[in-house]
């Protein structure tokens, strides 16, 4: 099958590369603008425009697909379905309509559970025990139009988003080969989503990434690796900054919520017991144990952290 492909970040890609490997062909890519990164600013191309250039697929990166400027791009292609996977714009009526086969996304969870941007971070963070991966006809609301196949996985204890990430990409490059197979065979069965039983994902913000200390164990074990790596959960401690990758419930100690318990460990009570910081980048360092953190903080027992 012929297919246009409209994604950005390595989510995509695992997608668009189990396609081209099931056999099917990308007349073009759509992805979002290059963006400046790192130091220097240097303008950096996204992981799926990459990915297409190294197999000499043409890459079109518009500001906007609305105001006809998706379908003057899309009357120069051939292809029979639009693949979708985390592309970040907002697809118009207008392409909505072209393809033979439609307009099909790859969600990152399973809907009607936890529309929206960032599905990944939030069922890790809400303390979810399961999600997996959605394909959907696209409709225009966000995230809303009829199902197709969905995949379980179980969120383990010790995942971080960036654990559930790789595996939801791959789950979602054969998931979407599937959902084409049976497409083409006429056998999709699509199904509307109950909206009542929806929620949504929204963008992570900075607010987002505070850890509140004033909450149970499992709250802030799971807001800590729901952010690891990026975009990092932070709390503060004296007047450092800290990014914070992994912790652990410490049910056995106990203390006023935001004290450090310990000079040697980064152990920090909370309502229902306390948390240990196993994993952490203090400013201009790399990823540390919490411990080795201790050994040159010298923070003392009894210090408050978190951001006010």
């Amino acid at each position: 099958m012929k297919f246009v492909f409209m994604g950005t970040p390595d989510f995509a890609v695992s997608s668009f590369l189990a396609l081209l490997e099931a056999g099917h062909q990308a007349t073009g890519v759509f992805t979002q603008p290059d963006k400046p990164k790192g130091r220097g600013h240097e303008l950096t191309p996204p992981p799926v425009k990459m990915a297409a250039m190294e197999r000499g697929i043409p890459v079109f990166q518009p500001q906007s697909l609305r105001n006809g400027e998706g379908v003057r791009i899309l009357s120069q292609l051939e292809f029979d379905v639009i693949v979708v996977a985390a592309y970040g714009k907002i697809l118009p009526p207008d392409v909505l309509a072209l393809p033979k086969y439609g307009c099909i996304n790859v969600h990152a969870s399973l809907l009607p559970r936890y529309r929206g941007a960032a599905p990944i971070n939030w069922v890790i963070i809400n303390g979810e025990e399961k999600t997996g991966i959605t394909t959907m006809y696209m409709a225009e609301g966000l995230d809303t139009g009829d199902m197709l196949l969905k995949s379980e996985t179980p969120i383990l204890p010790e995942d971080t988003a960036e654990d559930l990430h790789d595996r939801l990409a791959a789950m979602g490059g054969e998931l979407i080969c599937e959902t084409l197979r049976l497409a083409e065979e006429g056998k999709l069965n699509p199904i509307p989503q109950a909206d009542a039983d929806s929620c949504y994902a929204p963008m992570l913000t900075k607010e987002t990434c505070r850890i509140d200390f004033s909450v149970t164990m499992r709250e802030v074990v799971d807001r800590i690796r729901g952010l690891s790596p990026f975009p990092t959960a932070v709390t503060m401690a004296g007047d450092k900054q800290l990014k914070l990758y992994r912790a652990v419930a410490v049910p056995e100690e106990s203390g006023e919520p935001g004290t450090l318990l310990s000079e040697d460990r980064l152990l920090v009570a909370v309502v229902d017991g306390a948390v240990e910081i196993t994993e952490l980048a203090a400013p201009g360092k790399r990823r540390m144990p919490g411990r080795d953190f201790m050994r040159g903080a010298r923070l003392s027992k009894g210090t408050k952290l978190g951001i006010q």
